[in-house]
């Protein structure tokens, strides 16, 4: 309900997408998901785009946990699928 993030004690700022983004691979811990199912789930089904555009948002949220704790980064890409949080 609070839509926030902490990496020990450090709160970090999400947007919405980033924090959906976020929400759906810890759900989803040790699935892959791929960037289509991704799209679906974060982005919601109306979205037309390009697949890449949940690379570029990943990229983005990889950036601000990393700075949180340099440990914080559990997003793991799987190549040529998509991503999970192992």
């Amino acid at each position: 309900e609070r839509r926030t993030v902490h990496v020990g004690d450090t709160a970090i700022d999400l947007t919405r997408l980033e924090f959906d983004l976020l929400h759906r691979l810890l759900i989803n811990h040790g699935r892959v998901l791929t960037r289509e199912r991704l799209l679906e789930q974060a982005w919601g089904y109306d979205y037309v785009g390009d697949t890449r555009a949940v690379d570029s948002a990943v990229k983005r949220l990889r950036a601000k946990l990393r700075a949180a704790s340099p440990d914080a980064d559990c997003i793991e890409s799987v190549r040529g699928l998509g991503y999970r949080i192992p």
